[in-house]
């Protein structure tokens, strides 16, 4: 049996390398028919009169992910930054009259909206039209978010059938104390301080009421935001913004009543709505089709370096793929860019964009360190915060030149928290007995085998305590705080940016654009003096990249539209070869010790 077995996987394993090597052979084929294809495809040519097709029912992501089979998944992915660089460039084209949006969850995170609504507005500001279309805010779900975004349009259209699901912000936390000590687990875990949380739902039957308080001014700091920004775009008094939202859920024949929306109707309708505003002779564009044809970005401006952090912090390399769950914010790769963009003559300034949950405190101090030499060295670095930056995510932003969040960033929770999970009960159950050797007293101070014993305990207590004294020493340090004050927004404590702005944790408000704004002033340059960006890392093997972006969607040839199609139609497949030849076809649950202080 595990000969046939073997011989099997070893079939599976030559038909997923043929296929790999199947689609390689023919993007280079491909690409080389393309090639010629670029001396008689003409351009994209941007209409008289444009209206911009802005989807955002799809995923926005920071960066395109590095495997070529996930951006092949992904398609022509839309990129954060790129986002709000082409809708900056539209709104000073004449030839684009407005833009018609398509709503609907393919923007999780409040700063990701606020991002995105900021160069919404910056658009309409110029004279420009924006017509926001959903096919429903919320179908049996929470439609507060994409409603969020969608205000900051001209007009609001909602298909008929759809629901209005205005109804504000809820976070669910499970509390599995009950559940593991039914199957012998102990949880042996500490924390600095009370509101670091991270480990309180192994813990604790319910949220613990430091917690709890904590949590629910991040949730009220949330509200205050939306309901200033939609009273504001809707020309409603906030206090009736908040009598909506406590009545919702509504239907959509209910919206134009209420002044939440302006017309009902299908995509076809919106469609020549659009169309008609703009003029007799406008056409639509997609807005990767107007990216494309407004040409590669600026080569030849002062040198910024743009460097991700994005994901948990862990020692070695980055990950970024969103496809298959891998985001990490390595600290090899990312200590590596910074230290370059340092030593670079060319590189004046740094844009650092962090989304990160935190993770290893050796990582972020690997990466605090090179934020803190860019500092020495008066190079401008500009931490640009994303949905997220928190613990060790704001450990790695405290020395930088200046810190820049969304309002609603979650950001802060200076705090430490690290223990380990005891099998011994679950063992006893069903009947597994474990026994060690060691050389050494304390060489089994993390076995799962094992509780902690009062030496081992006092080891916990110890590392936690000096990992938590140099964070607040180091926020200290780079925020220039008192120890007094530094302990006062610490704690474990999670803020919005519009909150930890006001505690001295963020400087200013905003996202690319403001980051950029910041480097042109720490730099002297004018307002719109042009920035070439150096992304760093840089790609290391340039035909890769190219093949990568062929995927991607990011060149354009009907050729390559085929062969895109076609590979991202073959991409879940292959993955799942790879994954079967590779032995890895079976799921495997497994609980580990905590390795030592996670901030």
């Amino acid at each position: 049996m595990r000969v046939i077995l073997f011989l099997l996987k070893c079939l599976v394993g030559i038909f997923a390398t043929l296929g790999l090597v199947v689609v390689g052979l023919g993007v280079g084929a491909f690409y080389a028919f393309d090639e010629l294809d670029r001396f008689t495809q003409a351009p994209i040519e941007v209409p008289e009169a444009a209206v911009i097709i802005l989807d955002l029912t799809g995923p926005v992501v920071e960066m395109r992910p590095e495997n070529p089979l996930s951006r092949a998944s992904l398609g022509s992915v839309l990129v954060m930054r790129e986002l709000v660089e082409t809708l900056d460039t539209a709104s000073t084209d004449p030839a684009v009259k407005g833009v018609l949006m398509r709503v609907g969850g393919g923007l999780g995170g409040l700063a990701d909206v606020q991002e995105v609504r900021e160069a919404l507005a910056g658009f309409r500001a110029q004279g420009k039209f924006v017509i926001a279309f959903a096919e429903s805010f919320g179908e049996l779900g929470n439609g507060t978010v994409d409603y969020y975004l969608a205000s900051v349009a001209d007009q609001v259209w909602l298909q008929p059938s759809g629901d209005l699901d205005l109804t504000g912000f809820a976070i669910e936390s499970p509390f599995a104390k009950d559940l593991l000590d039914l199957v012998g687990i102990e949880s042996q875990m500490g924390e600095r301080e009370e509101y670091k949380g991270a480990l309180s739902v192994f813990q604790n039957t319910a949220m613990p009421a430091p917690q709890r308080e904590n949590l629910q001014r991040l949730l009220d700091s949330w509200m205050d935001q939306l309901v200033s920004a939609v009273a504001a775009s809707r020309s409603v008094d906030e206090a009736a913004v908040r009598d909506l939202i406590n009545k919702a859920p509504y239907g959509a024949a209910e919206g134009p009543a209420l002044g939440l929306i302006d017309e009902l109707g299908y995509w076809d309708q919106v469609s020549v709505a659009a169309l008609d505003r703009a003029g007799p002779s406008a056409d639509y564009l997609s807005f990767q089709e107007y990216r494309q044809a407004k040409g590669p970005e600026n080569d030849d401006g002062t040198g910024v370096a743009l460097i991700y952090g994005l994901g948990p912090v862990s020692m070695g390399q980055s990950e970024n793929d969103p496809v298959f769950g891998s985001v990490v914010m390595g600290s090899d790769t990312v200590a590596k860019a910074l230290s370059d963009a340092i030593e670079d003559p060319d590189i004046e300034a740094i844009i650092f964009r962090v989304d990160s949950p935190g993770g290893s405190y050796v990582a972020s101090d690997t990466i605090w360190r090179e934020v803190k030499r860019a500092r020495d060295a008066r190079k401008p670095l500009i931490l640009s915060m994303g949905n997220l930056a928190a613990s060790g995510g704001y450990f790695v932003a405290a020395p930088a030149s200046k810190i820049v969040a969304q309002p609603g960033t979650i950001t802060g929770s200076i705090g430490v928290a690290a223990g380990k999970f005891v099998l011994s009960g679950l063992w006893d159950k069903v009947g597994v007995n474990w026994d060690t050797i060691k050389a050494g007293q304390n060489a089994d101070l993390w076995s799962s085998a094992e509780p902690f014993s009062e030496q081992g305990w006092q080891h916990l207590d110890a590392a936690l305590d000096r990992t938590y004294a140099d964070f607040l020493q180091k926020v200290a340090e780079g925020r220039g705080f008192s120890q007094s004050e530094v302990r006062e927004v610490a704690k474990g404590q999670v803020w919005t940016g519009a909150d930890a702005k006001e505690k001295g944790l963020v400087d200013e408000l905003g996202g690319y654009n403001k980051a950029f704004e910041l480097v042109r002033s720490s730099l002297g340059l004018a307002a719109d003096a042009p920035i070439t960006l150096h992304r760093l890392p840089e790609p290391s093997d340039p035909f890769q990249t190219l093949i990568e972006d062929i995927l991607a969607g990011e060149l354009y040839s009907p050729g390559l539209a085929r062969l895109a199609a076609l590979v991202r139609s073959w991409a879940p497949w292959l993955t799942q070869l790879e994954a079967v030849s590779a032995g890895h076809q079976k799921p495997r649950l497994e609980i580990q010790p905590a390795a030592p202080a996670q901030n």
